[in-house]
């Protein structure tokens, strides 16, 4: 592995975008290359197996791109497919539960822990099972939101919708000693604010996204796999289908503007 090598970033879609975003401002020398299939998406309606299957296709893909370190910036492919690829790659590969979850754990001052994601990831158990083990004396309610991805790719993080969803979903938590809120879906950092509004402000609320970038970080410390900063940091994205759609959301989620997503064909 050189240290000038790219990072990959895999998601099943745009979601993972709010990781590359905190990869971009903690490590702003890093060469990157994103990757969202969007021809398959969502994968939080598949099989563990089929899961895993795409995750390796994807994952390969990446690697002929010489990346150092492979990011799973998707929850589902961390609750199902994480030991896979991290046996099948000769790379350091990070997920986003095993953060979210010891940033969760960390912040915990002893009530409950909750757990917003997709219905697919509070079914996996994932994120119940690192808090069971990390933080063993708190209860962990888990909580799906599926609402909370269509608003964050329509746009619709701010005002009485997403607010009114937010408290749907969220209000009844305040009530249940929740001093804890895990956002463990990466489409749910773009409706912080209606999040934060719902559970009240006792509560802390910890992105997964800043904290499995800080894990990265720290693993390309451990390696010795920073780059020096000889020139800008290059970029490069990929998707599997519709890159026009694909890079008017990514620009949203990034904050800044996308020159170019390349499309790129994953049929085996």
């Amino acid at each position: 592995m050189r240290s000038d090598a790219p990072i990959g970033v895999f998601d099943s879609g745009v979601g993972g975008l709010t990781v590359l975003r905190t990869l971009l401002q903690r490590l702003p020398d890093e060469h990157t290359v994103y990757l969202g299939d969007t021809a398959r998406v969502p994968y939080g309606t598949r099989s563990a197996e089929v899961v895993t299957r795409y995750a390796l296709i994807s994952a390969r893909h990446l690697t002929g791109h010489g990346i150092k370190m492979l990011v799973v910036a998707c929850n589902t492919v961390s609750a199902h497919s994480l030991p896979a690829l991290q046996k099948a790659l000769p790379i350091p590969v990070v997920g986003v539960i095993e953060p979210g979850a010891q940033a969760a754990a960390a912040r915990n001052r002893g009530g409950s822990i909750a757990v917003l994601a997709t219905p697919g990831t509070v079914a996996s158990g994932a994120y119940q099972a690192a808090l069971r083990r990390l933080a063993p004396m708190a209860t962990v309610v888990a909580r799906a939101c599926p609402l909370f991805v269509p608003l964050a790719e329509e746009g619709w993080t701010e005002g009485d919708v997403p607010r009114l969803v937010a408290e749907r979903y969220l209000g009844d938590l305040r009530r249940m000693g929740v001093d804890t809120a895990v956002l463990g879906c990466t489409h749910y950092p773009l409706l912080y604010r209606p999040i934060a509004e719902a559970l009240g402000r006792d509560v802390a609320i910890v992105d997964s996204a800043e904290a499995t970038a800080d894990a990265v970080r720290d693993l390309l410390d451990k390696h010795d796999l920073r780059r020096a900063a000889a020139g800008p940091a290059r970029h490069r994205t990929l998707c599997t289908d519709l890159p026009d759609r694909f890079r008017a959301v990514a620009e949203r989620f990034l904050g800044r503007p996308v020159e170019n997503v390349e499309l790129v064909d994953l049929s085996p």
